[in-house]
C-alpha cells in the first residue's frame, strides 16, 4: 500500500495558501550553477527534439527529465532538480518538447499530454549512444502525466535500465484538470498559457494551410476550445474528450512496474479530486502516492525561495534508494 501519509513537507510561514506557491518560484525563483550542452536529434517523423544534457563527471546514472506546459529546460523546476541530481552525482537530460526549445518544429503536431512516442525517442537515443546503466524518469505537470501514462503503456515489457520514476504536480484526469483550470480562480493561469498556445496554433495555421484556421484560434477562453480546435485535429484524436480520455495517465497507472512516486499537493488550483490516484496507489505495490496539504502547482517552496525545494530533495532521496551504487558496466 504505498500511500504515503502524513508527508513530510511543510510550507513556510504566510505562504502556504495554493496559488501563492504555484506563483512565487514561478516569478521569483532563480537557480544558478546549471549549465547545459545541447544536443539536436531527429524524430522518426522527420522533426526534432532539442535535449539540454548536464553532467558534472561522467556517471552510470542518468535522470531524464520532462517539463510541463508551456515549458522548457531553462523553468526553474528544471534547473533545479537537475541541480539537485548533479551534485549527487548524477548526469541529466532535460527534453525540450517539440516547439518548447526557442526554435519551432517542423511539422503540424506538436507536442501534448500523452505524445509517449517522442519519450520513447529520447530513451531509445540515450540507448543507442550512452552507457548509462541505470536511468530515472521525472516529469512534471503535462511531463508528469507522459512519464505516468509511458511506464503503463510499457508496464512489464520496459527496459531494465529504467529503473524508477518520478513525478510532481500531475493533472492524473486530463479532463478534471481541464476544468480545473476553467474555474474563475484559475483566470490569470488560463490567459497565460492560451496566449502561447495560440499564438503557436496560429504559425500553424500560417504554415500548413487548410488544415488549421488562424481564426478559430482568437477569444479561446478554456482548454477544452484549445485541445478541440488544435490538439485533437493535430494529434489524431477526435475532438478534446477524446484526447484526455486516451491519454489520462489515471487509465495508465495500475499498469506501472517499477518504483514510482507521484507527488501532488491537496491545495494544487490545477487540480481536481481525479487527479489524486488513491484507489490504484492502494492496491499497486509500485505507485507511491504522497499527497503534501500545501505545495501549490510545482511548489513546495523553500523559505525565502533559497536553496533546494522540498520536492527536490524528496525525490533524490527516492532515487538513491532505488539506485543506492551502480557501478559501470552493472
Amino acid at each position: 500500500m504505498p500511500l504515503i501519509t502524513p508527508s513530510t513537507y511543510r510550507s513556510p510561514p504566510l505562504i502556504g495558501n495554493g496559488h501563492l506557491q504555484t506563483i512565487l518560484p514561478s516569478l521569483l525563483r532563480r537557480v544558478n550553477g546549471v549549465t547545459y550542452r545541447r544536443e539536436r536529434i531527429a524524430t522518426p517523423d522527420d522533426d526534432f527534439l532539442d535535449l539540454d544534457w548536464s553532467s558534472p563527471s561522467p556517471h552510470s546514472r542518468l535522470v531524464v527529465l520532462c517539463h510541463g506546459l508551456e515549458g522548457s529546460t531553462a523553468a526553474a523546476y528544471m534547473k533545479g532538480m537537475v541541480r539537485v541530481f548533479n551534485r549527487a552525482g548524477w548526469s541529466t537530460l532535460g527534453i525540450n518538447f517539440r516547439g518548447c526549445s526557442g526554435v519551432p518544429n517542423r511539422r503540424l503536431r506538436s507536442y501534448h499530454s500523452g505524445a509517449t512516442d517522442d519519450l520513447a525517442t529520447v530513451l531509445e537515443h540515450v540507448r543507442r549512444t550512452t552507457a548509462h546503466r541505470a536511468i530515472g524518469l521525472i516529469g512534471f505537470s503535462l511531463g508528469g502525466n507522459l512519464v505516468l501514462k509511458y511506464l503503463g503503456e510499457w508496464g512489464r515489457e520496459l527496459r531494465p535500465t529504467i529503473r524508477w520514476a518520478a513525478a510532481v504536480s500531475v493533472p492524473c484526469d486530463l479532463k478534471g484538470g481541464a476544468l480545473a483550470m476553467a474555474r474563475p480562480a484559475c483566470r490569470i493561469y488560463m490567459i497565460r498559457f492560451l496566449r502561447t498556445l495560440c499564438a503557436k496554433a496560429k504559425a500553424k495555421a500560417a504554415l500548413f494551410d487548410g488544415r488549421l484556421r488562424a481564426e478559430d484560434f482568437h477569444g479561446l477562453r478554456t482548454f477544452q476550445q484549445f485541445d478541440d480546435r488544435f490538439t485533437a485535429p493535430a494529434h489524431g484524436f477526435r475532438d478534446a474528450e477524446d484526447y484526455w480520455r486516451r491519454c489520462s495517465a489515471r487509465f495508465f497507472v495500475d499498469r506501472i512496474r517499477i518504483p514510482t512516486l507521484l507527488i501532488n499537493a491537496r491545495n494544487d488550483p490545477f487540480l481536481d479530486s481525479g487527479c489524486y490516484p488513491l484507489s490504484q496507489a492502494r492496491r499497486s505495490a509500485w505507485l507511491h502516492l504522497e499527497i503534501p496539504s500545501s505545495g501549490g502547482h510545482v511548489g513546495f517552496v523553500a523559505p525565502f525561495l533559497k536553496g533546494d525545494f522540498w520536492h527536490e530533495r524528496r525525490i533524490l532521496s527516492f532515487a538513491e534508494a532505488q539506485t543506492p551504487h551502480v557501478p559501470p558496466g552493472a
